[in-house]
């Protein structure tokens, strides 16, 4: 099943609503981790075993997993590969790193020796203090040149806004993994790009 189908669906409901309801490697910054480790402590004082907050943690976790499994079954070997990373912050319009998924993904995959570079519009400098060996670059450009693979792991609007010839051009493989569905499959594939999104359709 196609996510975005199934996330109108739900919508549909006036219960629930459809303005949340996006997949993507899972939420972070520091408030919601923290009240639902909190949430899950407290029952656990009055001998109530939380399964329902215990379930979205670790789905939470799956889903970074899940995306990091991506990006290797697509690029297989990484010895001598580039990693071009858009988007550091836990979510767009801050410079939040907490608890920021991007941390974790880019960590497990310097485990394979990946070779990582990285922008964001406003998190530059906090990414910095909790990530190492990572090239920071100055604009989506710069990230882009000679990558293997270019993630998407922030939703920021500029990113929606790029030239994708240009990025394509620059690219050593025209591969996008892209962890927030920011960019539509059937564009992707007429740029001529290897399209890598969550929840929706293979490979395009």
């Amino acid at each position: 099943a196609d996510v975005e189908r199934v996330a109108e669906g739900m919508g549909y409901d006036k219960r629930i609503g459809r303005a949340f309801l996006n997949a993507g490697i899972g939420y972070g910054g520091f408030c919601f981790p923290k009240d639902v480790q909190a949430f899950i402590k407290i029952a656990e004082s009055y001998g109530y075993d939380f399964q329902l907050l215990k379930a979205t943690h670790d789905i939470n976790q799956e889903q970074k997993q899940n995306f990091v499994k991506k990006v290797k079954n697509a690029l297989k070997d990484f010895k001598d590969k580039k990693i071009g990373v858009l988007g550091l912050s836990f979510k767009p319009n801050t410079d939040d790193m907490r608890f920021a998924p991007s941390v974790y993904i880019i960590q497990e995959l310097q485990k394979e020796n990946a070779k990582i570079k990285a922008y964001d519009p406003e998190a530059m400098e906090k990414a910095k203090q909790v990530l190492n060996d990572v090239e920071f670059c100055k604009e989506p450009y710069e990230v882009s040149k000679d990558a293997d693979v270019l993630l998407i792991l922030t939703e920021w609007n500029e990113f929606k806004e790029l030239d994708l010839k240009k990025i394509k051009s620059l690219m050593r493989n025209p591969l996008i993994v892209d962890g927030r569905n920011i960019y539509n499959p059937k564009e992707l594939k007429k740029e001529g790009f290897s399209y890598i999104s969550m929840g929706r359709n293979g490979m395009v």
